[in-house]
């Protein structure tokens, strides 16, 4: 049994997980869960072994002088809890680490522990993959279950996904082999651009997280930032005719593929996000006490901020490339996401297909990012077919 020292009961707790690697093209699911952290205070309380986990050529140690004294750092998985406040508080159990290499399925077993104890109702993963996808656009977010009750109540995708898989995928089956409801949501990358960081497409899965939970996300300097972030990649394309044609083709594929208006659904979707953050009450961080002010939950930690930073320049599409029409199974959310938020970077829709550079590991099939190898080396795989697990 895991023995927990300094945790509180928690309220309604939700698991959000992520972890940089394969699954995490231009970081923008750990960069997520980072900002979750920075903006709620949240309080490391739990770490794996790094022995268990990681093969240290891959994933190396970093030194670091502090006071005088050299000191390491080692590669891991961190838990760290922040309660959201307002008039209905609730916890979420925030999990950021780094694809392990070895033993995953032990892995899996000790979070479900942790979830397990913590008792935690819902495990949202966090993952983003390289798709066919114009970065002028709201950022393509399709959220998948392997629980058709789920899919249902929830308005997400059954995964019909078949091929090599990710840390994202093993954990959401051994959630619901657990019994443990989990949902997994899917940033499109534009492959492209695909070097970190993407707060672009950072902040479009924070949007569909907050629809999901039904909490209102403090977006801090994020929204600047992808706007920055598309000003940079706009000039660096306007100044290769290549990239920018590219670029047009597949503005006009995804296009063509969207319905010319909303559905209401969207419409009503977008309307409530919009009272969500007008509604008084609502903090920021820390707890909700009696007299309805707030109080810190957790000391604030160290976490890894989004600085502004030039984009790097657009990849030449390969000779012969067109651009791949989005899949059917996430239209409905491409549609939503064209209505809503453009300026903030939300978006929903489909993964596409995707090439090009990024992130950690090998081109891999079937629609996750395989491959080893230190983070920031190799590519980022080659989606084709369905959102992965």
């Amino acid at each position: 049994m895991i023995e927990l020292e300094g945790v509180p009961e928690l309220i309604d707790p939700v698991m959000v997980a992520a972890f940089e690697g394969w699954n995490d093209a231009g970081d923008a699911a750990s960069s997520a869960v980072a900002h979750l952290e920075k903006e709620w205070k949240g309080e490391v309380f739990a770490a794996l072994d790094a022995e268990d986990y990681y093969d240290f050529q891959v994933n190396r140690p970093t030194v670091f002088v502090e006071g005088g004294t050299r000191k390491v750092t080692w590669p891991t998985t961190r838990l760290s809890v922040v309660r959201v406040g307002g008039e209905r508080p609730r916890d979420l159990v925030l999990v950021r680490g780094i694809e392990p290499s070895m033993r995953w399925r032990s892995f899996c077993n000790e979070l479900l522990g942790f979830a397990h104890e913590l008792g935690v109702e819902l495990v949202v993963v966090l993952g983003a993959l390289l798709g066919d996808t114009p970065h002028t656009r709201p950022v393509p977010v399709s959220g998948v279950t392997s629980d058709p009750d789920l899919a249902r109540t929830m308005d997400l995708e059954e995964s019909k996904y078949e091929g090599p898989t990710g840390i994202v995928g093993i954990l959401q089956e051994a959630c619901t082999h657990a019994g443990v409801p989990a949902v997994s949501l899917w940033a499109a990358v534009p492959h492209y651009v695909s070097q970190p960081p993407n707060p672009k497409a950072t902040l479009a899965l924070l949007n569909r997280l907050e629809d999901l939970v039904d909490l209102r996300i403090p977006l801090g300097e994020l929204p600047e930032d992808a706007r920055a972030w598309q000003l940079g990649v706009d000039q660096l394309a306007a100044e290769d005719s290549e990239v920018a044609e590219y670029v047009q083709s597949l503005e006009e594929a995804r296009d063509t593929a969207e319905l010319p208006e909303a559905s209401g659904e969207a419409i009503a979707r977008e309307f409530e996000r919009y009272l969500r953050r007008r509604e008084p009450g609502q903090s920021a961080g820390g707890h909700a006490t009696e007299g309805g002010e707030t109080a810190p939950f957790l000391r604030d930690t160290p976490s890894a901020g989004a600085d502004r930073t030039r984009p790097p320049k657009p990849q030449r599409p390969a000779p012969g490339r067109e651009p791949s029409a989005p899949s059917d199974a996430a239209e409905a959310d491409t549609e939503a996401a064209e209505k809503g938020k453009p300026q903030d970077g939300d978006g929903s829709g489909d993964s596409g297909k995707a090439s090009g550079d990024a992130g950690n590991g090998e081109t891999g099939g079937g629609g996750e990012n395989k491959g080893e190898g230190d983070k920031g080396e190799g590519d980022k795989g080659e989606p084709d077919g369905p959102v992965p697990d």
